[in-house]
């Protein structure tokens, strides 16, 4: 549904980077897996404030762990 209306999925799960790296269709997905709740509105702002390009493109964007690592989707043809 997200792709099906271009939105970007946050998730703290796991398997959502799996599906997206099997071809799965998607807008752009921030996974935050080890960011604690009070944390994480802060740190999605900032994400979504510095890496906008990225995550308009489609990139899969993770922090894990203190560090930031964006992936992204190659050019479909």
């Amino acid at each position: 549904m997200a792709a099906r209306e271009s939105r970007i999925l946050v998730t703290i799960d796991t398997d959502f980077g799996r599906l997206v790296h099997g071809g799965a269709e998607h807008s752009g997905l921030i996974r935050l897996p080890d960011v604690p709740a009070g944390p994480r509105t802060r740190l999605l702002a900032e994400v979504l404030s510095s890496h906008a390009d990225d995550v308009a493109a489609g990139a899969v964007i993770t922090v894990k762990s203190g560090r930031l690592r964006i992936s992204k989707t190659p050019p479909r043809t």
